[in-house]
């Protein structure tokens, strides 16, 4: 597998003109043939999309990345006994890159497909969602945003005067602003399709201008409709209300005093912030340490960093998503059994239970973003992973 630096490095190369082409390995060549030369994810081919996932923040068609930086100090995360679980099958049918599966703090399975492997970064998608509510409430913790019921346009400028204007953070965050939105990937007219590609208007942030322009479809607060835009807008939020980027303000409260092993990148969009409902690339394992930090309580490096009660606030049902047994927290996928989950499209995603101390970090390419049957198979895999930790519980009788 090509490290990513080496991607990188060829991809400038044979963007300037072809260089070292011939000097290339048949697996290199393969790789880098497929590199997309537009700058849609949503419509590149699967052979693309295998291609750039592992290297998003190095094609140089696509917005420029800042560092999440890690710190000193990795937290551990020793071998444990191996979980009796075949997922070849399973790994093959989801085209998975990456399944990490860690049990009362130590992995209990670990595999990589797609030749991909634990030193690689794979694109989150959505999954960064659940990771920018989370420094929502770091922000309320450090006093810089006062309340959730507060009005979003106190926090972002240029959102006076719109639809948003009547909107609190807590309907951002549990995306029941009754604001109208088109989260179709398959439909390249929709908001999720047109609104990266937007041109902002001067001095205002290239999603505020896309969002401060849509009409209203329900009062605020009383219909739940999943928006990609909506987070970024939370990511604007997070970012004015502290006054730093939002992937510094992660570094600085998580990734680093936690003790991630390796830095990530958060990609930006076309005026400079962060694309916070998509699109950080990190080791699979750091996703993993993330549900650590969350089932640990929101602790890193011996402090506090997210409000009391935030956590259960944020994993448990907030908004009906008209699905039995799911719902919707603020930005994670909830179950009424206790467990929660960050869901990204293609296949990416962060499973906690907490009550079995339980956490599946998985990367994949699905075939379709959202709407094959993969997703559904994901959630039985789940069960089936739930079911193998409590077989070799002992028995309490």
């Amino acid at each position: 597998m090509l490290k990513r630096t080496l991607i990188a490095v060829l991809l400038v190369a044979l963007v300037g003109g072809g260089l070292f082409w011939f000097s290339l390995s048949k697996d290199e060549r393969n790789l880098l043939a497929h590199m997309p030369t537009d700058r849609n994810v949503l419509f590149w081919s699967q052979d693309q999309r295998d291609a750039a996932f592992r290297t998003l923040d190095a094609i140089p068609i696509l917005a420029k990345a800042r560092v999440i930086e890690a710190g000193d100090t990795v937290y551990p995360l020793p071998q444990g006994e191996p979980l009796d679980l075949d997922v070849a099958d399973y790994m093959r049918s989801q085209r998975t890159a990456a399944l990490v599966i860690v049990h009362d703090g130590k992995v209990v399975l670990e595999e990589y497909g797609l030749d991909f492997g634990p030193e690689g970064k794979w694109t989150s998608f959505s999954v960064a969602k659940s990771l920018t509510s989370t420094m929502v409430g770091a922000a309320v913790k450090d006093g810089h945003i006062k309340s959730l019921d507060d009005k979003v346009s106190q926090y972002i400028k240029g959102l006076e005067g719109s639809e948003y204007d009547n909107v609190t953070v807590r309907q951002l965050l549990t995306m029941t602003s009754g604001v109208r939105w088109n989260e179709d990937y398959e439909d390249p007219k929709s908001d999720v399709a047109r609104f990266n590609e937007h041109q902002a208007e001067d001095g205002l942030d290239v999603t505020v201008s896309y969002m401060r322009t849509l009409g209203r479809e329900a009062p605020a607060g009383e219909k739940w409709v999943y928006k990609t835009g909506e987070t970024n807008l939370i990511g604007v939020l997070v970012s004015e209300a502290t006054g730093k980027p939002l992937a510094q303000y992660l570094s600085e409260k998580v990734w680093a005093p936690f003790g991630m092993e390796q830095d990530a990148t958060w990609l930006l969009g076309s005026t400079g912030r962060e694309i916070s409902g998509c699109c950080v690339q990190a080791a699979t394992r750091d996703m993993a340490r993330f549900g650590l930090f969350m089932l640990g309580g929101g602790v890193a490096g011996g402090e506090e960093v997210l409000p009391e009660g935030w956590i259960a606030e944020a994993t448990t049902r907030q908004a009906d998503i008209g699905a039995p047994g799911k719902a919707y927290g603020y930005q994670w996928w909830t179950y009424d059994d206790g467990t929660y989950a960050a869901q990204g499209i293609f296949g990416q995603g962060i499973f906690i239970d907490p009550a079995r101390k339980l956490v599946i970090a998985s990367n994949s390419n699905w075939p379709r973003a959202s709407m094959g049957p993969e997703g559904k198979a994901r959630e039985a895999f789940y069960k089936q992973v739930q079911a193998a930790i409590d077989a070799r519980q002992p028995s309490t009788d």
